[in-house]
């Protein structure tokens, strides 16, 4: 409710062609899922504003990698290193894909659309909550089952509620010398694949065909890059 407030706010000061873009980059950093769902509610609510929505859904994504990088760092240097180029790739490429659509939104003339609609909808966030809790209740199970031995399946079924807690306790392991940098790579790919397809299907039933269309590439040309980069340098 508040990612989907702040970006009202931001809307009405600076119009949909640079409010949406900018509120859903700056809302990527409390959570780049809820930004998806709440720009998908706009742009179901205002079509004539899809372009500039899905350049908030996916600059969103930015946020998630600069967190992840962030918080790599912060708990294993040898893990981020591993990473850098996947990071890096996945980060470009979600740059590129949100200014593609940033520019498309910035030639549309109309912008009076801004003064319409509600600051929040108190359903799309009851439902994105109990999405998430039922996502975290299950993985927490999991792990509780299958311990360090589990750990990719864990890191990918953690990586659905959030990929960034599913990262620390990866490259905790990696930390405490339980588990080697090369090693942690899979299992975080994997949460951040997963975290993806909570993406997906939110940008899906959010939005509409119209808006899922146009974010889900975006979505996975992401997502395709971070394996990429992580492949490259497991191999090379």
């Amino acid at each position: 409710m508040a990612i989907s407030g702040a970006g009202y706010v931001a809307v009405r000061l600076l119009g949909t062609r640079f409010g949406l873009p900018i509120a859903g980059l700056a809302s990527g950093f409390v959570s780049s899922t809820a930004t998806i769902a709440a720009m998908g509610a706009r742009a179901r609510t205002s079509p004539e504003i899809t372009a500039a929505a899905v350049a908030g859904a996916v600059l969103s994504t930015v946020a998630t990698i600069a967190q992840l990088a962030v918080v790599l760092g912060a708990t294993s240097w040898p893990t981020l290193r591993m990473l850098s180029i996947s990071l890096a790739g996945a980060g470009a490429a979600a740059v590129i894909y949100g200014a593609v659509f940033t520019v498309i939104a910035l030639r549309r003339t109309a912008d009076d659309e801004a003064a319409r609609g509600r600051a929040f909808n108190l359903g799309t966030a009851l439902l994105f909550g109990l999405t998430l809790s039922c996502i975290v209740i299950a993985s927490a199970m999991l792990q509780d089952w299958f311990g360090e031995n589990g750990i990719i399946l864990a890191a990918a079924l953690a990586g659905f509620a959030d990929t960034h807690s599913a990262a620390i306790a990866v490259a905790s392991l990696v930390a405490t010398g339980k588990l080697s940098a090369a090693d942690a790579a899979l299992p975080i790919l994997a949460g951040l694949s997963t975290n993806t397809i909570s993406k997906l299907v939110l940008a899906g039933t959010s939005g509409g065909s119209a808006f899922a269309v146009r974010v889900i590439p975006g979505l996975i040309l992401v997502v395709l890059a971070a394996w990429t980069g992580g492949l490259y340098a497991l191999l090379g």
